[in-house]
Parts: C-alpha cells; sequence; structure tokens
C-alpha cells in the first residue's frame, strides 16, 4: 500500500485535463490517478499511517495560500506538464518532508527537497505516450489549457494506492486559517 500527498485544481479546470489528455487514446495517467500536484511523494509514507498524524499537525500550522498554473514545461522528451508559480508549494513540501522524515535514500528516489520541482503532469512516456505525442501535447497545452488557473490552496489531499498504479483520494486535510 502507497501513498502520496498532493494539491487538486478546482473542480473544473480538472475536468478540462481530463477531457486534454484523454484526446491520446494510448495514455493511460488518467486510469492511475486525478490531476494533482504532488506536494510529498511515496517516501516514507508507510501502511502504518503513523505519519499521517504529523502531516495533520504540520498542515494546521501553514496558512492557505494562492496557487498559479501555468506554461507547459516538460523533462526531456519523457514527460509534459503544467508549471506551478508559488514558493508556498516548495515551503509546503520542505515542512512534509521534515515531518515525515525519509531516508536520505528515498529523498533522492523521489527528487524531493532541493530536487523537489513543483508541477501538474499532463502526459509521460511511462503511462503511454511517445515522445512525438509527448512534444504535441506541451503545444496543445499552451492554446488548449489556457488561461491558465489561479486558485487557493486550503487543503492537501491524501492520495491511496487501491491497486497497482491506481491511487484514490483518501483524506483531505484542511491548511491552517
Amino acid at each position: 500500500m502507497k501513498y502520496f500527498i498532493g494539491i487538486t485544481p478546482p473542480d473544473d479546470y480538472k475536468e478540462k485535463i481530463v477531457a486534454f489528455r484523454d484526446r491520446w487514446s494510448s495514455h493511460r495517467l488518467n486510469d492511475v490517478v486525478e490531476p494533482h500536484i504532488t506536494v510529498k511523494a511515496q517516501g516514507g509514507l508507510t501502511v502504518d499511517l503513523h505519519w499521517l498524524e504529523s502531516v495533520r499537525q504540520t498542515c494546521s500550522f501553514i496558512q492557505s495560500f494562492q496557487l498559479s498554473l501555468s506554461e507547459p514545461g516538460s523533462f526531456g522528451s519523457a514527460v509534459t506538464f503544467l508549471s506551478v508559480e508559488t514558493s508556498n508549494v516548495i515551503d509546503l513540501h520542505r515542512k512534509l518532508v521534515k515531518a515525515i522524515f525519509p531516508s536520505q535514500e528515498l529523498l533522492d528516489c523521489y527528487f524531493e527537497m532541493d530536487k523537489y520541482y513543483p508541477h501538474l503532469t499532463l502526459g509521460q512516456t511511462y503511462w503511454g505516450l511517445n515522445e512525438t505525442e509527448i512534444e504535441e501535447m506541451k503545444l496543445l497545452a499552451m492554446n488548449e489549457l489556457a488561461p491558465f488557473p489561479t486558485f487557493d490552496v486550503n487543503y492537501v489531499r491524501v492520495y491511496k494506492e487501491v491497486e497497482p498504479n491506481k491511487y484514490v483520494p483518501f483524506e483531505d486535510i484542511q491548511l491552517g486559517n
């Protein structure tokens, strides 16, 4: 059983992203998880759930903030994403990592702390797209997903793996006010 923590965009924009991703029939990412921005990857989020109270406590001291999605970017030719504009997400990430305290090996494995780059994944070769489709998706996203929204982040969502490569919402944790 694996878990991770993310931020979801507003429902109407989330639906727009789902429909956009569905235009590529070989793309399976919508079958894996809803559109989100990962703020704490799986490392250290164990099945015993001892970490959950630390996450709740940490979130209670973090103020709600605004987040802006922006222009598409990519990690090489394997991943295309929408960029995230706010330093608050990085601060939230760092505080959650410190609350969980995963090993350095896990931090490196999941690109956390200094390697963390907040983004909302649109497409990935791992989930069925080829490199040409990744580039096509990036170019189309610029027009078809604009205007990119700014929205309030009032909670984080814990996701739970219910079967291999299938994550569903497990718990929403409110941020402090």
